[in-house]
């Protein structure tokens, strides 16, 4: 089925992994142009600018091979794009599109929802409240700017306080992936603070029905003397004279803290074990079953003491609660202040101020709807890809631009539309606050504002990417509650169709490998008997190269080609990019397997990046011996054990660095180092180390 044709509808598709979203979207962009919208009426969100770039190349591909071909080629392309054969006209059309495409100001608008935002922010700085001539941070620089202030605010006297009740909850490494959850949700902070920080702890004392002198101590400490003490020591001594083990242990230890007043507040806890377990549950039965019976007074008084403990408790962990979370936005409060002026000051704006300025530009009284009005003159058409990944603030800006659609004069045109793309399954990880729940509710925000005629919600299950045995295994797993909890809608199931059916598939699972529980080997012997690790990672590894392996020698045939597997047709997928790939690749190259490596791989991990670092370390600061001696072993000069024991040995007082300048005669290697070595240090201080 498909989801392009129709120009005039807005269509929201719910698409699983393999079915073509991509392709969708360049369909539907196509099929707007066939129809005579403008290409500068149209806006493509994407949520990278990979995703922009692939979407841009295939448009231009396409339209770029309509403009050539002949005119069977051209209308039976675009008969299946569109469902119905074109006419001579619409054949002349469709050869112009990449010509009017090219002619357009500014290009096709397919951009990140940033790049977007950031052009909306450079047309009205003005209206938006910002400098018009800000820049934007690259993510490394508001690391340093948050890192920056984090540090200033952990030296204010008047913030030690909430710094010290916050170290009580979480250990030194937590504080700061706490202050970069602050950080991530700061816009939400910042909307729960508009009414000031007092008004906000006001709100969330009152919410805790907590008083305004409440605190957890003092609690506690009204606990210990405003109830009936008396009347309570009887009913514990009843249960001192029971018969049961259990009443009599739990009498003593209720006797025990009633007989201390002057320490009941410092051993409030003991007495709460009474009623509560450890775990701070209360507990079934204070008192066993003959006790109550013939005891029915002093049962009575012991339930109406549970019960006010009870609330002494849910108090208590309220105003922790409230102490802890006051102490929380007085520091993010501090900090994000202390950011924002960063900012203020260089002119700057990170990529949440991009999204979070265009809301509040597109929400502001008086200037919003002359805003509107400019940007939906020339916007016919929004597509959204990735929409399963879109946050609440990004959604607000989509939903504000798409408002003018459906209400007032805007409503008037026939063909001005929504169109989305998404799969809450692949935003279970919620990157960058995406919320999966927000690509259903974005759903029924635009089916409640867009005539039902005119609204076409679909579905795409049919998978291009993977072979019917892989599908039904995901299927499989997933029709597991506990596995489709967070994956799959509540009352639904997950059902994949392949379009690639009758080709090839298998499905192998393999029992987990456990760790090795041989001795563990001694420090001692590793240098004297090296052994190959028996982690599970490397074991693993060793069994899927073995695997692999015996495909290759064994002439494991690859039916979808008629021929012999070769080490090009395998690819290995992995979640994680960590011991277990390193291990894989060395497994390959023992067998013998030919292996491409690791696709991505971090740069200054690399040998031959740390020999060059180790060498303008030397540059920087020529005394420092160890960084010396590393890059004379290094491949740059080569220099074996031997050699430069030779020249370090025997060198007194000398520095290393002087040792080599003094012995470049007595040795090719040496003179060598001293040449290249010396004409570096001669440029190092006017040329940069890119250079």
């Amino acid at each position: 089925m498909s989801v392009a044709p129709d120009s005039v509808a807005s269509v929201w598709v719910a698409a699983s992994a393999g079915t073509g979203k991509t392709k969708v979207l360049t369909d539907r962009v196509l099929t707007l142009l066939l129809g005579g919208s403008a290409p500068q009426g149209i806006l493509c969100v994407t949520f990278t600018k990979a995703a922009a770039a692939e979407m841009s190349i295939r448009l231009s591909d396409r339209l770029g091979r309509w403009a050539t071909a002949g005119d069977g080629d051209l209308a039976g392309e675009i008969e299946a794009l569109t469902g119905a054969a074109p006419t001579a006209e619409q054949l002349d059309e469709a050869r112009r599109l990449f010509a009017r495409v090219l002619d357009t100001p500014g290009g096709m608008r397919i951009d990140t929802i940033h790049a977007f935002c950031q052009s909306i922010l450079r047309r009205f700085p003005i209206e938006a409240g910002i400098a018009p001539h800000f820049e934007v941070m690259d993510e490394r620089s508001a690391a340093e700017a948050l890192a920056q202030a984090r540090a200033e605010i952990l030296e204010r006297p008047a913030l030690a306080p909430a710094l010290a009740e916050i170290a009580g909850h979480v250990a030194e490494g937590g504080f700061a992936t706490l202050i970069g959850e602050l950080v991530a949700e700061r816009a939400r902070l910042a909307e729960l603070l508009e009414d000031g920080l007092d008004t906000v702890l006001a709100r969330l004392r009152r919410a805790l029905a907590l008083a305004p002198d409440d605190t957890a101590a003092g609690i506690v400490v009204r606990a210990c003397v405003e109830f009936d003490d008396g009347l309570v020591l009887a009913a514990a001594r009843a249960l001192i004279a029971s018969e049961k083990v259990s009443d009599r242990q739990r009498g003593e230890d209720m006797v025990r803290w009633l007989e201390a007043p002057a320490q009941r507040a410092a051993r409030f806890d003991d007495y709460v074990g009474c009623f509560f377990t450890d775990k701070g549950a209360p507990r079934h039965q204070i008192y066993t079953k003959n006790f109550g019976i013939f005891e029915s007074q002093e049962a009575a008084t012991l339930d109406a003491e549970a019960a006010r403990i009870g609330a002494v408790v849910a108090g208590r962990r309220a105003a922790v609660l409230y102490a802890a979370t006051a102490a929380l936005l007085r520091v993010g409060h501090a900090m994000l202040a202390t950011y924002e002026r960063h900012k203020e000051r260089r002119v700057l704006l990170d990529y949440d101020d991009l999204i979070l300025k265009t809301r509040d530009l597109l929400r502001r009284p008086g200037v919003a709807p002359w805003v509107l009005f400019k940007l939906d003159g020339g916007l016919d058409h929004i597509l959204i890809d990735e929409a399963q990944d879109t946050n609440p603030e990004q959604w607000q800006v989509i939903a504000a631009l798409a408002e003018e659609f459906f209400s007032g004069e805007g409503a008037r045109e026939a063909d001005r539309t929504v169109f989305a793309v998404g799969d809450t399954k692949q935003s279970i990880f919620s990157f960058q606050r995406a919320d999966p729940a927000a690509f259903a509710r974005m759903r029924d925000h635009f089916a409640a504002r867009i005539p039902k005629k005119k609204w076409r919600p679909r579905e795409l299950d049919v998978s291009f990417r993977s072979v019917p045995a892989v599908l039904q295994a995901v299927d499989a797993i997933f029709a597991r509650p506990d596995a489709a909890d967070g994956v799959v809608p509540a009352g639904m199931s997950l059902h994949h169709r392949a379009e690639r059916a009758g080709q090839a598939g298998l499905v192998e699972l393999w029992p987990p490998v456990m760790p090795d529980d041989s001795a563990d080997e001694s420090a001692w012997d590793v240098p004297m008997d090296r052994r190959r690790p028996r982690s599970p990672q490397a074991r693993l590894a060793r069994a899927v190269a073995d695997k692999i392996a015996g495909w290759i020698a064994n002439g494991e045939m690859l039916p979808a080609r008629g021929r012999a597997v070769t080490a090009g047709d395998i690819l290995v997928l992995v979640r994680r990019r960590n011991a277990f790939l390193v291990e894989l690749v060395r497994a390959l190259k023992e067998l013998g397997v030919p292996v491409a490596g690791a696709d991505r791989m971090r740069l200054t991990e690399q040998l031959a990046v740390e020999d060059l670092v180790a060498l303008g370390n030397f540059l920087l600061l020529p005394e420092d011996e160890l960084t010396l001696a590393t890059v004379l072993k290094s491949p740059l000069f080569d220099f074996d054990d031997d050699l430069l024991y030779q020249l370090a040995y025997p060198r007194g007082e000398r520095s290393l660095w002087a040792e080599l300048r003094r012995r470049a005669a007595d040795h090719p290697a040496f003179a060598r180092a001293d040449r290249a070595l010396a004409a570096l240090l001669a440029r190092a201080d006017f040329v940069p180390p890119y250079e």
